[in-house]
């Protein structure tokens, strides 16, 4: 067992939390491996609750230490009930706490960067020249897609079998093109969404002439807050193009309301999410909304997904789905369960009152953290900022490039490393400022459902001095980073 990084005062860390532990970080590909020398993954989390100031869940987080009890108290890794079962009774949980219909279908998966194996699935024998898969800012939304996004395998291994090679494709998939559309232009700044519409639409007409389906991602929430396109514009390219182009959403971070779920799935998009960033579950675990129309004509599974998937992972009566191996993921179906327990407990909070406490982080982040430091907000989309949704005005982007020592996007790095080791846990920098030498500095302070849950019950003034004495901490934290860097 690595060593942990951190545990809160009296954690237990024998007997059945361990075990828990250990469940926790298994059951996925190799960026869920601990290191010997953190006991963290790749991304500096741990599949236990920490004693660290986290602001980090636009990259990743730690599970909750209520999620942890939760998952002990309801049997840990001996409690489970079978795996197809389990896994029913989670479908039944997300389709009530998002109000979504029974005639959704859902399909789970050991991570985000497998559900892009799922929209391909449903695209599969749409035309005889293959598919053209447009996507959307990888570098907003995650690189690691660009392999799974291609029918490609991404590792080296997956959540059920080892001995795959990353970059190699997976079986019975077919001829697959790749597009990136950018979401922003070369300076940084974030493209309009008829902008976006624009290029999407260029890229199903080409796909069109060439005899090829589409797969167009549109994002809601991606790693600096973007929604693009506009529903607007995703309706004129719906009726434009019609049958010629399957439309799926990116919303993993999963900052999306019950409204825009079903905004999105009315349409007849599909809703890819996951439960390790907003939500705060422990990565990886994922899910596919699947509007019924889009799930009734789908294409049998290719063979290529036996190793990929477990057949409870599919709906039951999915066309293909009873080639695949029916064994099951313990872990899987407990980072599910730990991401249900914080959905419905977030669900339960009245909107005036989450409102309120964004409010209150909005305002202790301009003037506890920006103002000292001397530092702007990167504005989410192309218009103000307060034109944001409100799961959107959960994640803020700190343009750092005023700060020597962190004004570049390695120096940014460099920094974000040590303060994830030293206990100050923020989102990762993402390349959205230009600066002369190449992109600037940033990192990203963002909200996560436990933490919403845990502030539910402080009064305004409680609330008000817990978050001003984070962003105070996660200031000073940020100018001595960038002073032992200058030095």
């Amino acid at each position: 067992m690595p060593p942990l990084n951190r545990p809160p005062a009296g954690f237990d860390v024998s007997g059945d939390a361990l075990a828990l532990i250990a469940a926790l970080a298994s059951g996925g590909d190799a960026r869920i491996t601990l290191a010997q020398d953190t006991g963290l993954n790749r991304y500096l989390s741990a599949p236990h609750p920490r004693d660290v100031l986290a602001y980090s869940s636009s990259t990743v987080s730690d599970i909750s230490a209520d999620a942890f009890a939760h998952l002990l108290g309801s049997g840990g890794v001996r409690g489970q009930e079978p795996y197809a079962a389990r896994l029913e009774a989670l479908r039944a949980r997300i389709r009530a706490a998002y109000g979504i219909g029974a005639d959704t279908e859902i399909v789970l998966a050991p991570s985000g960067t497998d559900l892009e194996y799922v929209a391909l699935a449903l695209a599969m024998g749409r035309r005889e020249a293959g598919i053209h898969n447009v996507l959307l800012g990888a570098d907003e939304t995650g690189s690691g897609c660009i392999h799974s996004a291609h029918g490609r395998f991404f590792a080296n291994e997956t959540a059920l079998v080892g001995g795959v090679a990353a970059g190699e494709p997976v079986a019975g998939m077919g001829a697959i093109t790749l597009v990136d559309v950018p979401v922003r232009c070369p300076d940084g700044v974030a493209r309009t969404s008829a902008e976006i519409a624009a290029g999407m639409a260029q890229e199903i007409a080409a796909a069109q002439a060439d005899g090829k389906h589409s797969v167009v991602h549109c994002v809601h929430g991606s790693k600096t807050g973007l929604v693009l396109p506009a529903l607007a514009d995703l309706d004129a390219l719906l009726a434009e193009f019609g049958q010629d182009a399957t439309f799926v959403v990116d919303a993993c971070q999963a900052r999306i309301t019950s409204a825009a779920i079903a905004d999105y799935l009315e349409r007849g998009v599909i809703v890819l999410m996951t439960g390790s960033k907003f939500v705060g579950a422990p990565p990886f675990n994922g899910w596919a909304l699947v509007p019924a129309e889009l799930a009734r004509r789908a294409a049998p599974l290719p063979h290529g997904f036996a190793q990929i998937f477990r057949r409870a992972e599919w709906p039951a009566a999915w066309p293909g789905a009873e080639a695949l191996e029916d064994s099951a993921n313990p872990s899987l179906a407990l980072r599910l369960e730990a991401a249900l327990f914080e959905i419905e407990r977030f669900q339960a909070i009245p909107m005036a009152r989450i409102e309120a406490m964004i409010a209150a982080f909005e305002t202790a982040l301009r003037d506890r953290l920006l103002a000292p430091l001397g530092l702007k907000r990167v504005t989410p989309g192309s218009g103000d900022e307060g034109d944001s949704p409100i799961e959107m005005r959960t994640l803020a982007t700190l343009d750092l490039t005023a700060m020597p020592g962190l004004a570049t996007f390695d120096e940014a790095q460099a920094a974000h490393k040590a303060l994830a080791l030293d206990g100050i846990r923020l989102g990762q920098p993402v390349k959205c400022v230009r600066v002369e030498q190449g992109w600037g500095g940033t990192m990203r302070v963002g909200l996560a459902m436990p933490q919403i849950a845990r502030w539910n019950g402080l009064s305004p003034e409680a609330l008000a001095a817990e978050i001003a004495t984070d962003m105070t901490r996660i200031a000073e934290g940020l100018a001595a980073a960038a002073q032992r860097q200058i030095v």
